[in-house]
């Protein structure tokens, strides 16, 4: 790992305790140019986890609290008619930042969801017939709760693609619950963060990301598992080319941050739960979650030498 993206990592882990693993692929993600989805109960340190990225990374944030009677307006902003010049004057929307905190998006409904689909894939919105771009980089950090709690909207499957990855962080470690039972409270060092990173540096490691090598046997590998998702009858359906690429890209990122210019298949199988684990679903007799189907995957295609 480079002494830049050690530093960010550490940053955020002494706010973040006992997430190590999230903290990487989350890093991870961002560092591949992909937006990323949090995934789990209230109160589990979501919404820090998105703070603290923007802090650390030195990048404008806006938040959106997502309601069920949020308006695709109130994200993206609406034209308002200004009489002194007689024109209509735009008032641009919190998703014109660099960080966009889409807090519970799944709280909200459909047609407010699918606001974010051209802001995410493009880079840009679409107002009343005029494109504007958005500052860059832009990246979606959305959290959701599951969807067996009441009051929420599941994602689509066209909306659930456009994340690269999906995490959850689960429940702290004993360690890390004393802790806070004791009275420490690591949020209280959120103010105090320091940016680590600036655009030009976080552009240049973006950029490293892509020089990073993929032989033919990784690429081999890669392609017999995205094959055997379409393949076998566990899956309803299988991954997508846009998948393969994100899970590539996601593997590439994480290599960078072990320190390598190059992907080893430990790197494909370390980021397939987060990658594949939202793009892939199984039969109603056979699944038994996203987690046991992303296992099965890889037990079942054999590593290439």
């Amino acid at each position: 790992m480079t002494p830049l993206l050690d530093q960010v990592t550490t940053a955020i882990g002494q706010v973040l305790l006992g997430k190590d693993q999230q903290v990487k692929l989350a890093t991870a993600c961002i560092l591949a140019k992909g937006h990323l989805l949090l995934e789990d109960l209230p109160g589990m340190g979501k919404t820090t986890l998105a703070q603290c990225m923007a802090k650390v990374l030195g990048l404008e944030f806006e938040r959106v609290q997502f309601t069920s009677d949020l308006l695709p307006a109130d994200i993206l902003g609406v034209a308002v008619f200004d009489k002194s010049s007689s024109s209509f004057r735009f008032h641009a929307g919190p998703v014109f930042t660099q960080v966009l905190l889409a807090d519970e998006i799944n709280r909200t409904t459909p047609k407010t969801q699918s606001a974010l689909l051209e802001a995410m894939e493009e880079g840009q919105v679409t107002i009343e017939g005029e494109t504007r771009p958005l500052p860059q980089p832009f990246f979606v950090i959305a959290t959701q709760n599951p969807t067996t709690q009441s009051g929420t909207y599941m994602l689509p499957e066209s909306q659930l693609d456009r994340f690269l990855m999906r995490v959850s962080l689960g429940y702290p470690n004993a360690e890390s619950e004393r802790l806070l039972m004791q009275g420490v409270d690591p949020r209280s060092r959120i103010a105090e963060m320091a940016p680590i990173l600036d655009t030009q540096q976080l552009a240049e490691l973006q950029q490293r990301v892509l020089d990073v090598k993929a032989n033919d046997r990784l690429l081999d590998y890669l392609q017999a598992l995205v094959a055997f998702t379409r393949t076998d009858s566990v899956f309803t359906y299988g991954i997508s080319p846009r998948g393969a690429l994100a899970w590539l890209r996601a593997a590439k990122a994480w290599a960078l941050l072990a320190g390598r210019e190059y992907v080893i298949p430990e790197d494909i199988q370390v980021v397939a739960s987060a990658v594949v684990g939202h793009r892939v679903r199984g039969g109603s007799e056979q699944e038994h979650g996203h987690a046991s189907l992303v296992q099965y995957l890889l037990e079942s295609v054999p590593v290439v030498a």
